[in-house]
């Protein structure tokens, strides 16, 4: 791996994790803030979210396989993500005729964010990354790109989620804004690109199918249940990630969300780093079983958290074992995945990874949380609760994630 790739994965990785951020966790509370408190909309808006970002990377990707280009992509489509992040700072809600129309607003505008977002980042940066890093390098590489989403988090939390509590959403979409823009402008001297051949004289459908066709499953097992393993952990991790700040403040009761958030993804983040060391060692698969296992204790752990300090214990364990276990399946994902198709394959790897995580897990934890009928009257308007049942369900779920990878170390020991 060439050192100049460096500020490219850094720059481009933290702004477009600080705009998920903002999309994953501050969309939800946008809309129960200001729109509606019914977790259904927050459950559909992640849903169609998640399809249009799978169905992007599947097809944005492919085109940039088929025209031998990454930096475009990348470059041009993060400013274009920037523009559309400002746009949600001129949504006004009292503007609004109904709940519903003004919720469908937000779905409508989420998703065009989500079409530029997943074009410039889940679908070319991805394959960029794939391509570039050598594959025994790829566990370091991995460990840093997933604790960029933690790096996110402290930006977000710590520098604008002040202006969230004061209700100056304007202020905060257009400040998110304006650094995707920069990072954008950066790209364009950061990103060395290699000249490569595009794939015009190939079938564009026999180039978008690839990935779902029978024969490319058999020929690439290992990828295939790599995905799996990652979807259901994914789908745990989602049951109650939309919810979790809201949770948080309103289940738990702690104001100070912000301060207990940091301390877990710093100590999280510096644990996955020293741990990464290991992981090289002891080597990705087996490495991916306790990974699993700590993301599960620390879900059951939440479940039971009630004070600051447990809670904060709780999301530690919780968490490193999140980023571990994803920065493992990741790394496999990315040595499985066919030479000459990072970009098609990206597609594939969204409808595990997103897709199908963030349409069911978010189902079943809004399901958790009406059958608890849990609620508190605000202002005249009766309100959900999250409660602890939601970390108990993703816990169950994110334990079946072992079963393959089972499959994937026999079928590792056979080669």
């Amino acid at each position: 791996m060439k050192k100049s790739i460096w500020p490219s994965i850094v720059t481009i990785g933290l702004a477009g994790q600080i705009a998920w951020t903002v999309e994953n966790m501050y969309f939800n509370v946008f809309l129960y803030n200001t729109i509606s408190q019914d977790s259904g909309y927050i459950a559909a808006m992640v849903a169609l979210s998640a399809i249009t970002a799978t169905f992007t990377t599947l097809f944005m990707g492919t085109v940039s396989d088929r025209i031998g280009r990454r930096k475009p992509f990348m470059t041009w489509g993060y400013v274009i993500w920037a523009l559309t992040v400002a746009a949600f700072a001129f949504v006004s809600p009292s503007s609004m005729k109904s709940v519903a129309l003004a919720a469908a607003m937000v779905v409508v505008l989420d998703c065009v964010m989500t079409f530029f977002g997943s074009t410039a980042n889940d679908a070319v940066f991805n394959a960029y990354v794939t391509e570039s890093v050598e594959k025994e390098r790829r566990t370091k590489v991995e460990s840093v790109i997933q604790i960029m989403p933690m790096a996110a988090m402290l930006i977000v939390f710590g520098v604008l989620d002040g202006f969230t509590q004061k209700g100056e959403w304007k202020t905060f979409f257009l400040i998110t804004a304006f650094i995707m823009l920069i990072a954008g402008i950066l790209s364009f001297f950061f990103i060395k690109e290699e000249k490569r051949e595009g794939k015009r004289d190939e079938k564009f459908l026999s180039n978008l199918i690839y990935g779902f066709l029978p024969s490319t499953v058999k020929e690439n097992k290992r990828l295939y249940i790599s995905l799996l393993a990652f979807g259901i952990n994914a789908i745990g991790m989602q049951v109650f990630y939309p919810y979790l700040i809201i949770y948080i403040q309103n289940y738990l009761g702690f104001d100070n969300y912000v301060i207990l958030l940091g301390i877990v993804l710093i100590v999280s983040s510096i644990l996955c780093v020293l741990l990464g060391k290991l992981v090289d060692k002891a080597g990705r698969v087996k490495s991916s079983f306790p990974s699993v296992i700590i993301m599960a204790i620390g879900m059951l752990m939440m479940f039971f958290s009630r004070s600051f300090i447990i809670t904060t214990i709780s999301g530690v364990v919780m968490m490193t074992g999140y980023l571990i276990s994803t920065s493992v399946l990741s790394s496999l994902v990315r040595d499985y995945t066919p030479k000459g198709k990072e970009g098609e394959i990206q597609g594939v790897r969204m409808i595990f990874q997103v897709m199908i995580p963030m349409i069911i897990g978010p189902v079943l934890g809004s399901a958790v949380i009406k059958g608890s009928k849990l609620t508190y009257t605000e202002l005249g308007v009766v309100k959900s609760v999250p409660t602890p049942n939601v970390f108990i369900l993703a816990s169950v779920i994110t334990l079946f994630s072992i079963l393959p990878l089972v499959l994937l170390k026999r079928n590792e020991a056979k080669k």
